[in-house]
């Protein structure tokens, strides 16, 4: 690290310690990167980043006690300039719009290699996004799409809209959850969302949205 260069300050919270260690190794080797802190839980992580006010806190999805949305919403709400990047098992659409809407910074899979995880760091502290590529890639094909990018569906995440054209072709929520391999919970649970975030009161009400927007043919 060049002199008077200040080092990254990186909180890493994970229930894994093993996981843990190998980010510690990761960072210890970057030159640039320090770990202020290591913690298991997601309330651990909040209590770090109030503690310690690092530049970035590299947090797990599935975490005790407070899962990584919930945290992340509390890290950015308490704290200024504190960047969020989720490293997660989880590749779904929904866990990566969650955590957009949350407020983190970043989102990598879990099999990241180092220098990604180091980049993603590195480029979070910097004030920019630091998406792995298949996150990026699908946040680019959702984006590019003129009907998220304006008009009635603009509110649906890209699996929302998904759910919703299945249910404009007249598939009941177990159909849809055998077509999508979803829990029957899941998918009631999406039909749920996108009835909400459209404003429609029925089933039917929200297939005639579906049909306005060109779902469903």
């Amino acid at each position: 690290m060049a002199a008077g260069v200040s080092p990254i300050r990186v909180v890493v919270a994970d229930d894994h310690p093993v996981f843990r260690a190998g980010l510690l190794a990761v960072f210890a080797a970057s030159g640039d990167i320090v770990a202020v802190a290591e913690v298991g839980t997601g309330t651990a992580a909040v209590a770090a980043a109030l503690e310690h006010v690092p530049d970035v806190v590299l947090l797990d999805l599935q975490m005790p006690e407070l899962d990584g949305i919930a945290a992340t919403r509390q890290i950015v709400a308490a704290t200024t300039g504190v960047a969020v990047v989720i490293l997660s098992m989880s590749d779904s659409d929904a866990a990566l719009h969650a955590a957009i809407r949350a407020g983190a910074r970043g989102y990598l899979v879990k099999g990241a290699g180092p220098v990604e995880v180091v980049a993603a760091v590195r480029s979070a502290a910097a004030g920019l996004a630091a998406f792995g590529p298949a996150p990026a890639g699908r946040l680019l094909a959702v984006f590019a799409d003129p009907m998220v990018r304006s008009g009635p569906l603009a509110v649906l995440s890209a699996r929302e809209r998904e759910v919703l054209d299945l249910v404009a072709r007249g598939l009941d929520n177990a159909a849809i959850a055998e077509r999508l391999r979803l829990s029957p919970s899941t998918a009631r649970n999406y039909v749920s969302a996108c009835m909400t975030k459209l404003g429609a009161a029925t089933r039917a009400e929200a297939v005639a949205r579906a049909r306005d927007a060109g779902l469903g043919a």
